[in-house]
């Protein structure tokens, strides 16, 4: 079951959180979009995949757009605004995102502290910068289980030195043989991410 949530906060932004069959879950995954300006929004068939997995484990997911483009500024805030409105309804909250949407996630990770127990970035962005913060930064600043999925012909996101510092940090990280958008992969990429979260969901 699905139900459309107006989030709280001045950007006007939307979500919609996906409701797993169990009883009374007291877990949700906040999910982070790819680039608004590339298309990216709630609907990402990565995101839906990973939000569908997460529902077999009886796990919610709170999938959301971001408000108008605002360099990452806005979408920052738009992610703890998310996981703030999750936090005061759920005992436990995670972090997932893919593209732009990792690195947005890893920032929000480390902007809110232990407000979420996990966080997982699909193919994160190592280029973003935001207010002088990149995700190289967020992975220096966390306290909280990481996971990076990344893919070995990924031409787009900047992955390399993100790798690097996961695994000089002792954080998990999966390599995939696949491009940038993980074409045909998103069962196999939300088996691992669904693994990771639900594990420090529990």
């Amino acid at each position: 079951m699905s139900e459309t949530i107006l989030l709280p906060g001045t950007r006007e932004t939307k979500a919609t959180l996906d409701v797993a069959e169990s009883d009374g879950p007291d877990a949700v995954v906040v999910a982070c979009p790819p680039h608004p300006q590339h298309r990216g929004h709630r609907g990402d068939e990565r995101l839906v995949a990973v939000s569908d997995a997460l529902g077999e484990h009886g796990i919610d997911c709170l999938r959301f757009d971001y408000g108008a483009w605002d360099e990452g500024r806005g979408e920052r805030t738009d992610a703890r605004h998310a996981v703030e409105w999750a936090h005061e309804r759920y005992e436990h909250v995670a972090l997932f995102g893919f593209s732009f949407g990792g690195a947005i996630a890893l920032l929000t990770a480390a902007d809110v502290g232990d407000d979420v127990a996990a966080v997982s970035a699909l193919a994160p962005a190592g280029q973003l910068v935001v207010d002088g913060d990149d995700a190289l930064w967020a992975l220096d600043h966390l306290d909280v289980p990481v996971q990076i999925v990344y893919a070995t012909r990924d031409d787009t996101a900047e992955w390399e030195a993100l790798v690097e510092r996961a695994r000089s940090h002792g954080y998990e990280t999966v390599e995939l043989s696949a491009d940038h958008f993980f074409v045909g992969q998103a069962p196999k990429v939300a088996t691992h991410v669904t693994e990771f979260l639900s594990h420090h969901l529990d």
